[in-house]
This record gives C-alpha cells, structure tokens and sequence, in this order.
C-alpha cells in the first residue's frame, strides 16, 4: 500500500514539474535574430526508470557525504527560448534528488549567446535560471537553497560566431555553493 502512494507522490511530482516547464516556454516579444525559425522545445518529461525521491526526514537529516554530485551541470536551451528540453528532464531530476538528500545550496546561472541587445539576453539568462529553478522545486528541491543568477552573453563557454559556439552557450550551469 505505501508503494503506491509513494508511487502516486512521485507521479504527482512530475506531472506538477512538466506543467511549470510547459509554462515557461512563453513565447518572446523579440523577433527573431537568425533566418532559421525556432524550434519547438518540449516540457521535460521523466524516463520511464525514474528514480524514487530520497527525502529526508527529521528522524534523519540530510548529510553532504550522502550523494554523488552529479554530472551533468548544465541544461541547454533552444535559441530565443527559456523551456527545458525534454533530453535534460534526467539531468534535471538527478540534480534535484541530490539537493533532496545533501544540504547543497546551488546557484543556477543562466546564459544566452551573443545575439541580442545586452538588456535582451540578461533578462532571457533570468528566464532560463528561473525555469530550471522551477522545474527542481517542482521535482522536491527546496527553494530557499536555490539562487539564480543571470550572466546574460558574458560568460559565453566556447567563442565564435556560428551555430556551434551559440548552442554552447545558451544554458543554465548548476553551481554549488557552500553554506
């Protein structure tokens, strides 16, 4: 009996992290800088071997020595779009399950590539830090141990003035941070 309300909860849980994602896919007011039109980005959904959650209890407090951090710390993102892509949704869950089982206080930082004004991309880095916020909290990651920060263009991973470079830079870093 207790499988399956834990079942249900874990359900519950990723259903309420696909709608958020959904939402934050809004469209932009800034018109397109490229020729290529945008492509449709999908709500992160969960694989069908989803892990179960390791909440911790007063009983037992979360301890920083009981989770491997994991190895994915970035999420791309599709150009002019603030929407998890569905190929990060394990990405994003296993960095929620290790906030849920340590103490660990991340940054997140969002990151745009070098089209658009400066004032643009700030406010779509902010956009992008704060949909993957969501999308953790949504999955059982405390929002007070969540900061977001948007670095705009100025962080950019790879340099350069094509595709390759653009697609690196348009993300969102997970940063632990000490307490």
């Amino acid at each position: 009996m207790s499988i399956n309300a834990s079942n249900s909860r874990t359900t519950l849980a990723t259903v309420m992290a696909v709608s958020l994602i959904g939402l934050a896919g809004c469209a932009s007011d800034k018109p397109p800088v490229a020729a290529t039109p945008q492509q449709a980005s999908t709500a992160a959904t969960p694989s069908s071997s989803a892990s179960t959650s390791g909440t911790a209890t007063a009983a037992t407090p979360p301890s920083s020595t009981t989770a491997t951090r994991p190895a994915a710390q970035s999420v791309y993102f599709d150009y002019d779009s603030f929407t998890v892509k569905s190929q990060h949704a394990n990405d994003v869950r296993a960095n929620a399950d290790y906030m849920m089982k340590t103490n660990a206080v991340m940054e997140l930082g969002g990151n745009a590539d070098e089209r658009g004004s400066r004032e643009y991309n700030m406010a779509l880095g902010q956009k992008r830090a704060d949909a993957v916020k969501r999308a953790l909290t949504a999955l059982g990651a405390k929002a007070d141990r969540i900061e977001t920060i948007s670095f705009g263009e100025d962080k950019p991973r790879k340099t350069g003035h094509d595709e390759a470079a653009w697609a690196e830079n348009r993300r969102v870093d997970f940063v632990q941070k000490s307490k």
